[in-house]
């Protein structure tokens, strides 16, 4: 595999869910089970919705690090399409993406949601924008938190904590 192909779903995974340990980070990282899955131990779900290559990457690994499955989509167009498949447990959302950006898809989001079409789920930003006035964009489209890049791993483990239950810290 090349630095720009990404890693296919590990085996018995639904299509466009990425084992994050496949991406070479936390490869000793149990995999996913059905018998973990009954007993309603399954990992958290998340959809990263990131167009940059590398902020994918960086983002992946972090999350395959925190033990928790990755679904990647590269605008919002895509990131609708994924949630109407299989909705996830938490989407990390860009704002500034080709297409369709990170706000008009969480409003969209929002809506399908308030309609009936999909589960509740927290949406956060993640986007370089730190201004008060980006914080205030955020929220208004329907984002729960607004975090900003570059990512800090801790940082980005403790919001999650607010939202999903993550595997115990090695």
């Amino acid at each position: 595999m090349d630095m720009w192909s990404l890693p296919q779903p590990a085996p018995g995974l639904p299509p466009f869910w990425l084992n994050a340990a496949a991406h070479g980070a936390g490869a000793d990282l149990p995999e996913r089970e059905e018998s973990d899955i009954s007993r309603g131990q399954r990992q958290a779900q998340v959809l990263l919705v990131e167009d940059n290559h590398i902020n994918q990457v960086v983002a992946l690994e972090f999350l395959a690090l925190m033990g928790v499955q990755a679904r990647l989509a590269r605008n919002g167009i895509e990131a609708l399409a994924a949630c109407a498949e299989m909705a996830p447990d938490l989407v990390l959302m860009d704002i500034q993406m080709p297409g369709m950006d990170g706000l008009e898809c969480a409003r969209r989001i929002r809506l399908q949601q308030r309609e009936g079409r999909l589960p509740a789920f927290p949406i956060l930003a993640l986007t370089a924008h730190a201004l008060d006035a980006d914080v205030a964009a955020s929220l208004a489209a329907g984002m729960d938190e607004h975090l900003t890049k570059p990512l800090d791993f801790v940082a980005l483990r403790t919001r999650l904590q607010r939202w999903l239950k993550l595997p115990e810290s090695n």
